[in-house]
């Protein structure tokens, strides 16, 4: 069956991520596009993930728990799990290792911390869209632990992507997957990396509610769930 998409979404928890960005804002306006699943992927947290599963289990699309990780190379990394338990531990993870900067709201954005009623219950004092302690070794190893799956995030970017930061994607990491967001250039970025056996997503890396995918790009899946998608994701293609 066709699976319509997005899979890398920021909420108001992000800094750089619009007010408007509620789990039920995003939720409503997912299904207004026609997708059948999403990713929630704030900076460095998974802090409002567990309230837009909720929205979405009641809009009825499918909400994967995930995060988008900076690495200490800068790097960024999406990274999904099939439960929101899993996320949680992740975060745990991240918080120990996020270098200590206060947000500075007026400059940066505000962090808000939402419910299923998108009521504003928390903020988060700690500046998420800053870089971490972990690696990108350290980092994949631990979403693996947990069972999640790490994804280079937009690999075509000109910064914050693992080829602008590093020069190269590290052939001795095995990556299932990647993010490239303008689709033109997969041809040429597989030309020069290894990622013929990689599945490609096209993410929105959506900041704002008219920033979601519209039904643009789909997978080909037998059943759509967090649990099968992030399985999907984890294995290699068939060359």
């Amino acid at each position: 069956m066709k699976c319509y998409y997005d899979f890398h979404i920021h909420t108001a928890l992000s800094p750089c991520g619009d007010d408007d960005m509620t789990p039920n804002n995003i939720v409503n306006m997912a299904v207004l596009k026609g997708l059948d699943a999403i990713a929630i992927t704030d900076h460095n947290s998974a802090g409002n993930v567990r309230a837009c599963v909720e929205c979405g289990a009641k809009a009825g699309i499918v909400v994967i728990p995930g995060m988008e990780v900076e690495t200490s190379e800068d790097v960024h990394v999406v990274c999904l799990f099939p439960s929101v338990q899993q996320a949680e531990m992740m975060d745990s993870i991240v918080s120990e290792n996020l270098t200590v900067i206060k947000n500075r709201a007026d400059i940066f954005g505000n962090q808000y911390i939402l419910n299923e009623d998108d009521t504003v219950v928390g903020c988060v004092d700690n500046l998420l869209s800053t870089a971490t302690t972990l690696d990108i070794y350290t980092l994949v190893d631990k979403v693996n632990e947990i069972g999640g799956i790490a994804i280079p995030a937009h690999i075509d970017k000109s910064s914050y992507s693992v080829i602008s930061n590093l020069g190269f994607i590290p052939e001795d990491i095995d990556f299932t997957a990647v993010e490239i967001k303008n689709p033109d250039r997969v041809s040429e970025l597989k030309k020069n990396h290894a990622i013929d056996s990689c599945h490609i997503m096209h993410n929105s890396d959506a900041h704002f509610l008219w920033d979601i995918h519209e039904k643009d790009f789909f997978l080909e899946v037998n059943e759509i769930s967090p649990n099968s998608l992030v399985r999907y994701f984890k294995q290699f293609k068939q060359m």
